[in-house]
């Protein structure tokens, strides 16, 4: 990066100075062939206004200058000394317009006039000086421009190099930054620039990977305790039976056996499913009711005998997968159904655009500082309790997933009976 922005500075500036010199030349060489000109003109209007009053004696005094006088039939009538050792007899041509020629080996602007009688005054200037001028600023602007050529791409360089510096620094450090260091951080240099912006950015993101591994490693640790539970409960009974037959029977450890399968298929199931919903996996999508679920969930949990309040149940149609939609009412009727004392109310209200589905129960509530994390994976707030009653901790995680993939939102607040309202808020399908 550091050598293109060189190279193209470099190749810009380049452009640049080369247009500008060039026509710097042109303009310069054009003023100056002006200038002689204008002088040349002046001096000859000099010289015809001398020869008026004195005669060709004034043209064969003059020294250091070629001058003739010219008869209409083109033949020379006088000339100066210089005039007479450079071209003997030739006459200069006449014109209206100034013109160069070679005389005598060197670069001459010629002008003329008109006098009376037709005759016509010449004058040749040399147009040395005007050559050497060219010449010497041919030279500077041939040393000059490769010199700020070479200014530019070093100042650019160097330039370009200090402002990667910190971008360098920051590589290193990420360079150095591994799974197992993911608490450093890269330096955010005191510009209030991009350069700072990067590093910003950078550390924003380490952030996030730092909090997604330490999530991850204590889904690991909680999903491997929740999986030795069964296991050692199933080798404990195993065991059991095993150095004592007389204590247990078959029976007995076919239902442990049986129980604990159950629960490691279930937390199995679980880990699968939040697996797919992290992967974004497409999902079946078909037009349902939900009001038909939320219909079944109230039946279900009043054979359980609970007192479930289903009258705010109305007719609302959402588009989605009809088996994970049906699992997120359900985990939410049976979380709420664990926590309440006797009491359930489940409702769908549709509006313009979303359909809200509530469960809320007259259990303990959630307090405000915990209601997101009751939707991380393992999470219980009832540690005290049994894993019978408290859950695995997964059920929430899930229903929160499933609301996500079906472009929902789903929170929770404060039941009518001070226990927790959980709201599922889904797009109102066509």
């Amino acid at each position: 990066m550091r050598g293109r922005t060189t190279l193209g500075a470099t190749v810009v500036v380049a452009v640049a100075l080369i247009v500008g010199a060039f026509s710097f030349y042109g303009v310069l060489s054009a003023s100056i062939h002006g200038s002689t000109e204008r002088a040349a003109e002046q001096r000859l209007e000099e010289l015809a206004g001398r020869l008026d009053g004195a005669g060709g004696d004034v043209i064969d005094a003059i020294d250091d200058e070629i001058v003739q006088l010219i008869e209409p039939d083109g033949s020379v009538r006088v000339a100066s000394e210089d005039a007479r050792e450079a071209l003997g007899s030739n006459a200069l041509p006449v014109s209206d317009d100034a013109q160069t020629l070679i005389v005598d080996e060197e670069q001459m602007l010629v002008v003329s006039e008109d006098l009376d009688g037709d005759q016509s005054l010449v004058l040749a200037v040399s147009m040395e000086d005007d050559a050497d001028t060219l010449a010497t600023v041919s030279t500077l602007l041939a040393v000059a421009v490769p010199l700020l050529l070479l200014l530019v791409a070093v100042t650019t360089w160097l330039v370009v190099g200090r402002a990667l510096r910190p971008v360098e620094r920051i590589r290193e450090h990420v360079d150095g930054i591994t799974a197992e260091r993911l608490h450093q951080r890269v330096p955010v240099p005191d510009t209030a620039d991009e350069i700072a912006a990067l590093a910003t950015t950078m550390n924003g993101m380490l952030d996030r990977l730092d909090a997604a591994a330490t999530a991850q490693r204590r889904f690991v640790s909680d999903a491997s305790h929740e999986l030795r539970s069964p296991l050692a409960t199933i080798r404990q009974h195993a065991e059991l039976a095993q150095a004592h037959p007389d204590v247990t029977s078959i029976g007995e450890l076919a239902e442990v056996v049986s129980e604990e399968g159950l629960r490691l298929q279930g937390i199995v199931e679980s880990l699968l499913l939040l697996a797919r919903l992290d992967e974004g996996a497409s999902t079946h999508d078909e037009a349902m009711d939900l009001d038909d679920i939320a219909l079944g969930e109230v039946r279900r949990l009043r054979a359980a005998g609970l007192e479930v309040d289903g009258s705010g149940i109305h007719a609302a149609q959402v588009h989605g997968d009809p088996r994970l939609l049906g699992q997120l009412v359900r985990n939410l009727s049976d979380n709420a159904a664990r926590h309440s004392r006797g009491r359930v109310a489940i409702s769908v209200t549709p509006s313009d655009r979303y359909v809200f589905v509530t469960v809320e129960d007259d259990g303990a509530g959630v307090p405000a500082e915990e209601r997101e994390r009751i939707f991380e994976r393992f999470v219980r707030l009832d540690e005290a309790r049994s894993r019978d009653a408290g859950g695995s901790g997964l059920g929430l995680a899930i229903a929160r997933g499933i609301a996500a993939s079906a472009h929902g939102t789903l929170v929770v607040d404060d039941s009518r009976w001070g226990g927790a309202r959980f709201v599922l808020a889904l797009p109102l399908g066509a």
